[in-house]
């Protein structure tokens, strides 16, 4: 069978197998674990990775952790995978200059999704995919990385690729170079998944400054003083829709990947 064969078959098997969710944690019991788990050759685990910062006076802190649960919950509709709670505070270290925004050191974020990836394994869940929502999180490349040299099964979506892929199906006309931070897309999925928590003021809000260079030695304060980057003004519901589908699509070869029978590096 072609890859594009087995991505469709593991899309029409896990349909309808959304966990319940309850807020941002899934509301799964042992029982529909053991259920699910029996119908797939190899268990996947999807791990949802945020962050708690700024992001401009109208979104909210949680946002990355929104956008990334939004993108595993729309993944786990698709797909016959493990849902996970998500890790809310990540490596935020470059908005430190506002209220709110709290962080942990890569060295923490690194272990706690080591050790999430091998309690997965004892209890039979061999991969694990790492959804990331924060940009900042450079460390799970690591993670991943590592994880896959040492024979494990591990992958981080979305790769750059599939923002592109997925800005593109939607029509988001900001670059992903411009769109760095509370701009077009962060917007337009929470006002598809939830637009209370937009605040008034995101369509006047527009501010762009792309030559970010020093960012990790200046932070983002040196280069917005509203905290955003973008044109949230842009952003619609209609667009959230369209970027989550366009996800759920681009993460079939991710699926194929780590399900497969060749070895998990070389």
């Amino acid at each position: 069978m072609s890859s594009s064969g087995t991505e469709s078959g593991a899309r029409q098997e896990g349909r309808g197998q959304q966990p319940t969710v309850y807020g941002l944690l899934p509301a799964d019991t042992t029982a529909d674990v053991r259920e699910r788990g029996a119908g797939v050759g190899r268990q996947v685990a999807v791990l949802p990775v945020g962050s708690f910062e700024q992001h401009g006076p109208y979104l909210p802190l949680a946002t990355d952790t929104l956008v990334a649960c939004a993108i595993a919950r729309e993944i786990a509709a698709a797909y016959p995978v493990h849902l996970l709670p998500p890790v809310t505070i990540a490596c935020s270290h470059e908005h430190a200059g506002w209220p709110g925004t709290v962080s942990i050191s890569a060295t923490t974020l690194h272990a706690m999704v080591r050790d999430i990836a091998d309690s997965l394994r004892r209890s039979g869940v061999e991969a694990l995919v790492v959804v990331n929502g924060h940009g900042g999180n450079y460390v799970l490349g690591n993670v991943v990385q590592e994880s896959t040299a040492a024979g494990h099964r591990m992958a981080l979506f979305p790769a750059m690729e599939d923002w592109e892929a997925a800005r593109e199906r939607a029509g988001v006309e900001t670059s992903l170079l411009s769109d760095m931070h509370a701009g077009e897309i962060e917007t337009s999925i929470l006002l598809h998944c939830h637009p209370e928590l937009v605040r008034p003021g995101h369509e006047t809000t527009d501010f762009l400054a792309d030559d970010r260079r020093h960012l990790l030695s200046l932070g983002m304060s040196a280069y917005t003083d509203s905290g955003v980057i973008g044109r949230p003004s842009l952003a619609s519901a209609t667009k959230g829709k369209e970027l989550l589908e366009g996800f759920v699509e681009s993460f079939g070869a991710y699926f194929s990947v780590v399900t497969s029978d060749a070895p998990a590096a070389d």
